[in-house]
This record gives structure tokens, sequence and C-alpha cells, in this order.
């Protein structure tokens, strides 16, 4: 099954250096700005279901606010423990001034 792609926000929305948490087919989405490219993931740490999208950006890692584990917003993958299971990501597009992620 193809994804569709959703309207989710304006890139000014997510300033650089921050992520803002949407809902989108009702999925919890959190969109990263990094250096002004955007990256969407799941709002849930794999580690306890913390939710990402209120941890901190660092450079291209988001941190989960509960135990610190982190994840490359690229790939999903882990970059620091606690966790040991990768995130999901989503494709991510700029359209004009429009950010547009499929889930």
């Amino acid at each position: 099954m193809t994804a569709e792609f959703c309207k989710v926000a304006n890139k000014a929305d997510v300033p650089e250096g921050h992520v803002k948490v949407f809902t989108v087919e009702k999925h919890r989405i959190a969109v990263c700005n990094v250096e002004g490219k955007f990256f969407a993931v799941d709002d849930l740490c794999t580690h306890d279901g913390g939710p990402l999208g209120e941890g901190e950006l660092v450079e291209n890692t988001i941190e989960c606010p509960r135990h610190g584990a982190r994840f490359d917003v690229e790939t999903g993958a882990v970059v620091c423990m606690p966790a040991v299971k990768p995130i999901a990501t989503y494709p991510c597009e700029e359209r004009g001034e429009d950010l547009w992620v499929a889930v």
C-alpha cells in the first residue's frame, strides 16, 4: 500500500533547531527542523513510549525527555541508549512554504 502525503504545516511553524508534533492519519508525528531541512519521525520513544516531540533536538538527533535515549532523525537509528530499537521515520516533503508528510 502506498502512503499518501498530507499537508501538516507551514515551514515557518517549525523553526530551525526545533520540533513540533502534528497528528497525521491518527499518528503523532514529530517534525524536526535540522539546519533548514525537515524530517518526520514517530512521537514515541521505543524505550518506554516517551513523547519525543517534547525532547531536545541536538544536531541531527532527537533526545527523549524521560531517560535520554537519542535517535537519528533521518534514519531513526538509536544513537544513545537506553533505547535499543529504532524509531519509525516518514517521508517529509517541502512544497513551496508547506510541509507534507506521508504515513
